[in-house]
């Protein structure tokens, strides 16, 4: 690892724009904005195909496209999320990609990093905590405690926490009432730091966000509760994006976390932006496959910020081809629908994409052939991603294609599927219908109820969250492949009026993952001399 102070050189960023958190990390003062007013550069969005559980490789194909662009003469930097805990020890294992596409330090990014997860995850909870603490001494706003909404979090998969009950034991330890836990990662307060422009946004949203209703109907909000100025004390720091290097030296700044299956699924606007205004291209992950991180970008990060992503790489392997065909040993061509509906959705937004075929060891020529083939009858471009085994070396090609996608992308026509005039069903309907392949949306009676009340309440102009499995373009992660015909079921809805999105709860979707029978956490330890054993992609 080079010096953090050598790799914010390289993007022209002096010392005092950092605040170094050791030897090979550091967060940069958001004076970089004035210092460097101009955005250069242009925005590669990437994305995938409908994942296998394992995940297909996004961010190492992030960081490897990064080193791509550098081997190229390029300036570039990634941007990519924060990891959370859920996975590192739930089911997918450390985030900060592998092999020679990988994030350094890999172990200290995985777990407390600059501990931004963890100011998030005290912020949250110190509004529940206030919000507890005014019902105790009267409830002065006249809060009903059945329509209170604001839940608690922590950055752990844990089942047990969905659904709780609060304040047993009497007055002293009340009030007594249901509530429970979501991730971290799904938390508004996060929503809210990845979408802010500054700290000055970033209070603004505080203020915004709805706890819950009073008896009236009407909106209680964390400035009536008088808990803006202490959480912005504990988002003071974890605003400021963080700074590390790949294994080639690259820049990637790694900022805010949310899940793109539970949440809006990218990288801080405040990290996007900053890479925007220092480097020629800024590689940004999305998370999952195109029909939520991708869409979500398109139509609801796009819009707020104003970011326009110049050209789309969208992340292709074998195994997910033969998930999507419905067996993990069965033809390849089975999944072919699955790339195929994901490519038209990008069509639709407007994007030019490049199709980047992941290798894996165990592929064979053969097979890669016959996709790539696919792949030029449809008129896609496409080129392999060897960034794992090769780094930069192996993405040169992929890297090359998307700078001449974007050389000839038109801004103008990048634009979102919905408009902010349609109500919140139809804005639901038209991602359900036109990106998912549904026939149409369902939904129960607490969920249109509380669709017209946001409506009433004037929160119908914002754009819509939907909260969905990300195994399947579908509410049932059992479904694979292109289904059409089908029906969306939203069993939810929650506002978060903060963040400045509407979040619908498609089938069984739970904003608190469980751990895996035989969870990542089982497979780390640390050695004697204190180096983590285990976390590797």
């Amino acid at each position: 690892m080079l010096p953090i102070t050598e790799i914010a050189a390289r993007l022209g960023l002096s010392d005092d724009l950092l605040e170094p958190y050791g030897r090979a990390i550091a967060k940069i003062r958001l004076e970089v904005l004035d210092r460097f007013p101009k955005q250069r550069g242009k925005l590669i969005l990437v994305t995938a195909i409908t994942p296998t559980t394992s995940g297909e490789g996004k961010t190492v194909n992030t960081i490897g496209i990064t080193q791509g662009l550098v081997k190229l003469g390029h300036h570039a930097v990634a941007a990519l999320r924060e990891p959370s805990l859920g996975p590192v020890f739930g089911m997918k294992g450390g985030a900060t990609g592998g092999g020679q596409a990988s994030l350094v330090p890999l172990d200290k990014i995985n777990l407390h990093f600059t501990g931004d997860f963890h100011a998030i995850t005290a912020a949250h909870n110190l509004l529940a905590a206030l919000l507890d603490t005014h019902l105790h001494f009267g409830n002065d706003l006249r809060i009903n405690p059945q329509e209170i909404l604001w839940p608690r979090c922590m950055d752990m998969n844990d089942r047990a926490l969905r659904r709780i009950a609060t304040g047993l034991g009497g007055r002293e330890s009340g009030p007594a009432r249901e509530t429970g836990f979501v991730i971290t990662a799904a938390s508004e307060i996060m929503a809210i730091l990845a979408l802010s422009e500054g700290r000055a946004d970033l209070r603004q949203r505080l203020s915004r966000i709805v706890v819950g209703f009073n008896y009236d109907g009407a909106p209680v909000t964390a400035a009536d509760l008088k808990a803006v100025g202490p959480m912005m004390v504990l988002l003071n720091d974890a605003v400021l994006p963080n700074l590390v290097q790949t294994t080639e030296g690259a820049p990637a700044i790694v900022h805010c976390g949310p899940f793109a299956n539970i949440a809006h699924g990218t990288s801080s606007v405040l990290a996007q932006r900053i890479g925007l205004h220092l480097a020629d291209y800024v590689v940004n992950e999305t998370g999952f496959a195109a029909d939520l991180g991708a869409e979500k970008f398109f139509d609801l990060v796009m819009p707020m910020c104003g970011h326009v992503p110049a050209a789309a790489a969208v992340i292709v392997t074998l195994k997910a081809l033969r998930a999507q065909g419905g067996a993990p040993d069965g033809p390849l061509d089975s999944g072919f629908p699955n790339l195929a509906r994901h490519l038209d959705n990008l069509k639709r937004w407007g994007v030019p994409v490049v199709i980047a075929l992941n290798r894996f060891p165990a592929d064979t020529d053969a097979d890669l052939d016959q996709v790539m083939s696919y792949c030029r009858s449809i008129g896609a471009e496409v080129a392999l991603a060897e960034g794992y085994s090769k780094g930069g070396a192996g993405m040169t090609e992929l890297a090359q294609k998307l700078v001449t996608a974007a050389a000839s992308s038109d801004p103008a026509a990048v634009t979102p599927i919905y408009s902010a005039a349609q109500t919140l069903e139809e804005k639901i309907t038209a991602v359900a219908t036109q990106v998912y392949g549904a026939a149409r949306v369902s939904f129960k009676p607490a969920a249109k109820t509380r669709l017209a009340k946001l409506g009433a309440l004037g929160y119908g102009t914002l754009p819509v969250c939907i909260a969905k499995t990300q195994y399947s373009f579908t509410d049932d992660p059992k479904q694979m492949g292109a289904p059409s015909g089908w029906t969306l079921n939203v069993g939810d809805v929650t506002l978060s009026a903060g963040a400045g999105f509407v979040v619908a709860i498609a089938g069984s979707m739970m904003l608190m993952p469980g751990l895996g029978k035989v969870p990542q956490a089982q497979k780390l330890d640390v050695d004697d001399q204190g180096a983590v054993i285990g976390m590797d992609y």
